[in-house]
Parts: structure tokens; C-alpha cells; sequence
């Protein structure tokens, strides 16, 4: 059983699933400045690695775009697989990296892992083995991931994707999910000039640079689909405008100072407020609107 909201939603676990099981676990979308990181999960029984063996998995970034669209579509109908995947939001990305007490991008990562874990383990199956492309030093991930699951064998390795066919299967579920999250992206934003020509979304890509450089603004920064907290976002915003704003309360209901509130100037384009915050001062009616509250800014009255 899995708890989504307010509402129970009933999993049906395979009858394989009660014996020993492996889990293969890779990501897609690490170093592009654009759309999510995308973690994903493949899983089945330890008896059945000599099929999966022969089912073509290979590390996505080896197989063109068709062969990992029809690779997915056939493990989603092959009953003896299930798979999982946390689809890690670009404004969650950098909202972490830029907070007080910062979060890098192989914590991130590394949660995202775990959780993945925790989720089908929860789920009833029963790991025994989980095999993972490595971030960071394989040795320190290894014993992190173990001290964590000490009932399971993990295994981290670099290559992993090509090494193990359970990580190259989670590869192209990673892959495929963010191909297409990023393909359907549904902008926030309602500037008419929003165009989709962004290229792979990689910082050296020239098509994902003049589409960063058409699309900054002076005050608000970048579209939801760029992680700003990226160093290669700063070089747009040489010409950027400083903005002040007034600081929320504290989260205990006190002020800042006395006066309950204090200037200070906004140095990275993006928000510094955690999401659900700023929705629960939307819903309150208190406060501004959740789009300045979220980017921590405030009206000017002149520059």
C-alpha cells in the first residue's frame, strides 16, 4: 500500500515478487541546465538475470532515441519487471543547492536513490540486491547505501549502466522519462515569446545558449525549466537588476528586527522559499502572491 495525499492507493505486488530480488538504479539529466534529473529503478527476481540478460538493455546513451522508446514500451508490458521513478523538478534542484544549509547535487542524488529504495521495499518486494551507477566515490556511496539497507547487498560501480543489464534497464527508464518530461514541458510562465527550440539542454550546447540568452529577464530571471543555481546561468545576468525585498517573517511567527522586516538585496535570480511554504502563505490570503513569494520579491519603486 502507498500513501498518496490524503488517499490510500493499493499496489499489486507480483507473486515473484516475495522471492529474492534485484534492483538496478541509474539516472538521466545530471549535467544539463535544463529540465529535471531523473532518477529511475528496474527490478525483478534474481532468477530471472539470464533473461533479462538477453533483452538488448544496454546503457541508454549508447542506443538511439527509437530503440529506448521501444525498449520502455517493452518492459512496461513484460509482467516478470517493475520499475520506479523521481522525476526531481529543475526549481527543486536549485532551490537546494542555493538554501541556507546548501544541498550538492551527489546528496541529491543520493536521496533520490535511497528513496527509490525505501519505495519498492515498502512496496513488499523483496531486495536482496541493489546494483547502482556510481556519484561520488563508489567506496563511501557503498558503505552510505549499506548502512542504510543492511539487510541488501549494494553493489556501486562505475559504468554501472554497462556493466550490470538491471542498471542498463533503469538507464533507459531514466532516459525515456526525461526525454519526454522535457519534450512535454508545460511552461508557467505566459510570455508569448516562450519558444521550445532549447536544443539538447546542455550548457555547451550553442542552441541551449541563445535560447537561455532569449529567454532571461532582468528582474525575473529564467523560465521554470532552467535550474538557475547552475554557474553557467550567471554570465546572462552581468546587466541584471538588483532587487530589494523585505524578508518574511520567521517560520515561529517572529520578525526580524524590530520593525519586522529588513532590506536585503536579492544576489542569485530565483526563489529561496521552500514550495510548500510559499503555497501555505497563498492559501492563508496573507502575504503576496506566490509567485513574488517564492522568488522573494518586492516592488520597486524606482531603479
Amino acid at each position: 500500500m502507498r500513501r498518496m495525499g490524503s488517499e490510500a492507493v493499493v499496489v499489486a505486488v507480483p507473486e515473484w515478487a516475495s522471492k529474492p530480488c534485484i534492483m538496478g538504479i541509474d539516472e538521466a539529466g545530471r549535467g544539463p541546465v535544463l529540465g529535471p534529473m531523473v532518477y529511475g529503478c528496474l527490478y525483478c527476481a534474481r532468477s530471472y538475470q539470464k533473461t533479462l540478460a538477453t533483452l538488448s538493455f544496454a546503457d541508454s546513451k549508447t542506443l538511439k532515441e527509437e530503440k529506448r522508446e521501444e525498449l520502455f514500451e517493452a518492459l512496461k508490458e513484460n509482467d516478470s519487471i517493475g520499475w520506479a521513478v523521481d522525476v526531481i523538478d529543475p526549481r527543486e534542484l536549485s532551490a537546494k543547492m542555493l538554501k541556507k544549509n546548501k544541498i550538492n547535487l551527489n546528496e541529491i542524488s543520493h536521496d533520490s536513490a535511497m528513496g527509490l529504495i525505501d519505495r519498492v521495499l515498502k512496496m513488499g518486494v523483496l531486495l536482496t540486491e541493489v546494483y547502482i551507477d556510481t556519484v561520488g566515490d563508489p567506496g563511501k556511496y557503498e558503505a552510505k547505501l549499506s548502512k542504510v539497507f543492511p539487510s541488501i547487498k549494494c553493489v556501486v560501480a562505475k559504468k554501472a549502466d554497462s556493466l550490470y543489464p538491471v542498471v542498463s534497464g533503469a538507464s533507459i527508464v531514466a532516459k525515456v522519462t526525461r526525454d519526454r518530461a522535457v519534450r512535454e514541458w508545460v511552461f508557467d510562465e505566459t510570455a508569448e515569446n516562450m519558444l521550445r527550440n532549447f536544443g539538447s539542454g546542455y550548457p555547451a550546447d550553442p542552441q541551449t545558449k541563445s535560447w537561455l540568452e532569449g529567454h532571461k529577464h532582468s528582474i525575473f530571471g529564467f523560465p521554470s525549466l532552467v535550474r538557475f543555481s547552475w554557474g553557467t546561468c550567471t554570465t546572462y545576468f552581468k546587466d541584471g537588476v538588483d532587487v530589494l525585498w523585505e524578508s518574511d517573517k520567521d517560520e515561529d511567527g517572529g520578525s526580524n528586527n524590530q520593525n519586522g522586516k529588513r532590506q536585503l538585496k536579492l544576489s542569485n535570480v530565483g526563489f529561496a522559499t521552500s514550495k510548500k511554504r510559499s503555497e501555505e502563505i497563498e492559501s492563508s490570503g496573507k502575504g503576496r502572491s506566490r509567485f513574488f513569494q517564492a522568488r522573494k520579491l518586492e516592488h520597486l519603486p524606482y531603479f
